[in-house]
């Protein structure tokens, strides 16, 4: 399962590659910003990008539906600290298949991940 991580602070998104790497998923690129995201994402070609929500200049929902925009079936999990049911519906909006908040832990998005890239 090849995954994009899209964090703005370097040790959560270091942290999210390595773990993510130790436990077996192909981290084929990484980004830390939304619109690095939409940059890489065509060439990273992953089955499921974890983005954050909260990043300076354009966010986790902008750069989900850009990136959504170019690849239509791309899977998208939106990991962040800040979920309400606000964010979730507007998540759902703008075509992500999910939200995660990150007090839920790393093993709740590993397994989601595998869930998505399951049904791919």
């Amino acid at each position: 399962m090849k995954v994009l991580v899209v964090d703005d602070t370097d040790h959560v998104r270091n942290m999210l590659v390595d773990m993510l790497e130790l436990d077996g998923f192909d981290v084929v690129g990484q980004a830390a910003s939304g619109q690095e995201a939409v940059e890489v994402a065509p060439a990273a070609d992953p089955d499921v990008i974890v983005m954050d929500y909260k990043m300076p200049g354009v966010d986790g929902l902008t750069a989900a539906r850009s990136i959504r925009d170019r690849r239509p079936d791309q899977a998208i999990i939106l990991y962040t600290a800040y979920l309400d049911a606000q964010l979730e519906a507007l998540a759902k909006e703008a075509g992500v298949a999910m939200c995660i908040g990150k007090v839920e832990g790393l093993n709740e998005l590993e397994r989601h991940i595998a869930e998505l890239c399951r049904d791919l």
